[in-house]
């Protein structure tokens, strides 16, 4: 891996049951290797009881909801002397620009499933407050990373540790 002048504030992103967590938490172990105390954070924590509320009875969030919250991803993202992977939605331009405002030197990791698998995947997920009836609302509000936008769309494919992998590759150009 080559050098990198700073840390990496990365963002997993995409909807929910893409795999943001599982990939995230894998590639900051993996970057730890590197960034000797980088971490992860999952953005579903810095939820206020509120947005958990609402999700779990169904109700989709809209963008007052999310302002403060995308605030605070971008706040946690850029705190820290060591990098972080933060896993978030990010599901909007304007989503990751208040994340970019907080953290300009962000990058993105949009992880691509086929529609049909993220319902399943979701409702798999026992204990989560995010029902498997919001996907198709995600879907509606995602919006894919730009060609402008600093990071890389990944089909989560194939094992966590081949999709990590295929994550610093694109990332080390960036370096």
């Amino acid at each position: 891996m080559t050098a990198a002048a700073e840390p990496p504030r990365i963002v997993v992103m995409g909807p929910s049951g893409a795999g943001k967590s599982v990939v995230g938490v894998a590639l900051a172990e993996r970057l730890s290797e590197r960034f000797v105390g980088l971490d992860f954070v999952d953005a579903d924590d810095l939820h206020p009881p509120s947005n958990v509320a609402k999700m779990r009875a169904g109700v989709a969030l809209d963008d007052a909801d999310r302002m403060p919250w995308l605030d605070a991803v971008g706040r946690t993202l850029a705190t820290g002397t060591r990098g972080r992977v933060v896993a978030c939605s990010a599901l909007r331009r304007s989503y990751r620009d208040v994340i970019r405002g907080a953290c300009p030197d962000a990058r993105f990791v949009e992880l691509i499933v086929p529609p049909d698998q993220l319902g399943a995947r979701v409702g798999g997920r026992p204990g989560h407050f995010m029902p498997s009836s919001l996907v198709a609302s995600q879907l509606q509000t995602l919006e894919a990373l730009d060609d402008d936008e600093r990071g890389a769309r990944i089909e989560n494919a194939g094992t966590v540790e081949h999709v990590v992998s295929r994550v610093i590759a694109v990332l080390e150009t960036d370096w």
